[in-house]
């Protein structure tokens, strides 16, 4: 028997189990035996064709199977198998108005240190391996911070204090109440401001001395290169897979270090792509995951502190490369897991037919990143909708209903439309008979936190032959929000 350890986004169509213990001589045949065992894991591992998917890498022990024999690997007694899918960060950023933004050339900074500095910067100017030299390169440094929320606050706030001379900042978001459990920069006084001016105030009241930039705009295709250009360090602290890819290729066509991190629930992933001679994203994953296959932070939740972790690292990450010290984790994946609080790390290549830093690229410029990523307004078929006005009409009439909440329990016990009926999304496929089907079964409204899951359990639905079945736009906080305001939103 082998071991596969299985992460948190997948744990939901394995019965919560972690670890599941599978039959087989090679990869094929032990990842024929864990989805034999889970029907429901197969499509996020699989193609309709059976091609395991571009967007999940499997690991024998700390081994990458693409540059081993692939599935036809053997095994051994004790050998581990790893699962490791991409993973978004939180909720899908919404565009902003305009691609363009000014970008004001910085007057040079000096890099002697003061009498304060000597102060400030004392216990690092006891390191052998930093000392005034390189607290004075650590003043002349520039970093930019792709958001500022819950990795962009943990590694704002570091770099500041360690003293980098200049931090910009790329954010077009407002403080709201529920980013106030992991977003560090901003406190309950910021709701309602630019996450910029709430960032930049906490950040100057750490480190005075410091400039900082703010960027209030969406990262685009039209602007990532002049942004990027003039900073020495690019620390990707994004929340959706679009802006993710697009980070990336920008750091690669500039040649800029990427410190990368991405969180869901109680894990977390760091590494170095882009810098010279290593792997970058696409090496890790080629393609991202088709829209709505992976939940995000918005849908799942994360741990508060996780990004704390997270972010800290890429700040680790980012010093470590200003000063040209220690070992960064350029070729490693740093896995995290806060729950079992373990730390793991597997080896990354450089793929020499990746289109962006292989040997011969076909990424030579920016591209449309929602199109790559299939989110372009033409690229999937809609569902049938219905709103929360509506709903609300037809249940008043008394018409004969089924609603149908794919939340977690958790989720159920905070806010719930009365009447509803709770199957969770990973539950839901081995659970379709205890919906009601036949010619004179009720319609059946699906509703999750937002529309997301819902929308994707809908599709299910009408794979399986459902045919009067319809996703409640917006969810349970439309709901909330213009049916009945007297419930909790979270």
């Amino acid at each position: 028997m082998t071991q596969i350890l299985i992460p948190t986004p997948l744990r939901a169509y394995t019965g919560k189990q972690d670890i599941v213990q599978v039959a087989g001589a090679t990869i094929g045949e032990a990842l024929a035996d864990l989805t034999a065992k889970f029907d429901d894991l197969r499509a996020h591992l699989f193609t309709a064709e059976g091609k395991l998917r571009s967007f999940v890498n499997v690991y024998l022990n700390d081994e990458d199977i693409r540059y081993l024999q692939k599935e036809a690997t053997p095994l051994k007694p004790g050998d581990t198998i790893s699962i490791i899918p991409s993973v978004a960060s939180g909720s899908p950023s919404a565009k902003a108005t305009g691609d363009e933004v000014a970008i004001v050339d910085a007057p040079a900074r000096t890099t002697a240190l003061t009498p304060e500095d000597f102060q400030r910067y004392s216990r690092h100017l006891i390191l052998p391996e930093v000392g005034v030299e390189g607290q004075q390169k650590l003043k002349a440094a520039k970093v930019l911070l792709i958001g500022a929320g819950g990795l962009g606050s943990p590694a704002g706030l570091y770099l500041a204090a360690a003293g980098v001379g200049r931090i910009g900042i790329v954010d077009f978001d407002a403080v709201d109440f529920s980013n106030l459990q992991r977003q560090i920069l901003h406190g309950t006084a910021d709701v309602g401001r630019s996450k910029l001016q709430s960032a930049k105030d906490r950040l100057l009241a750490i480190n005075p001395d410091l400039d900082v930039d703010t960027y209030e705009t969406a990262l685009t295709s039209k602007n990532a290169l002049d942004l990027f250009k003039d900073y020495d360090v690019i620390v990707d602290g994004t929340d959706n897979f679009p802006t993710r890819y697009l980070v990336n290729d920008a750091c690669v066509l500039l040649g800029k270090p990427n410190a990368y991190g991405s969180i869901f629930r109680f894990e977390g992933q760091a590494s170095v792509f882009a810098f010279p001679g290593g792997p970058c994203y696409r090496c890790l994953y080629p393609e991202p995951p088709p829209p709505g296959l992976v939940p995000s932070c918005a849908e799942g939740g994360v741990l508060g502190v996780l990004p704390g972790v997270i972010g800290t690292i890429q700040a680790t990450e980012a010093i470590k490369l200003i000063l040209g010290v220690g070992q960064p984790l350029v070729g490693r994946l740093l896995l995290y897991d806060a729950f079992t609080m373990r730390f793991r790390e597997l080896k990354l290549r450089r793929d020499p037919a990746c289109p962006v830093c292989g040997d011969h690229p076909t990424v030579t410029a920016l591209i449309d990143y929602d199109q790559f990523c299939g989110i372009a307004p033409a690229a999937s078929a809609p569902v049938p909708e219905t709103t929360v006005q509506d709903l609300k009409s037809r249940v008043d009439r008394g018409d004969r209903l089924f609603i149908l909440d794919v939340r977690e329990p958790n989720e159920f016990q905070i806010c719930r439309i009365p009447g509803s009926t709770l199957i969770p999304l990973g539950e839901l496929p081995r659970r379709l008979a205890e919906l009601p089907q036949g010619a004179d079964a009720p319609d059946i409204v699906v509703h999750c936190k937002m529309g997301g899951r819902s929308a994707k359990a809908v599709r299910q639905l009408t794979e399986k032959g459902f045919t009067r079945v319809q996703n409640l736009k917006g969810g349970i906080l439309e709901w909330i929000d213009k049916i009945d305001p007297t419930q909790t939103k979270y």
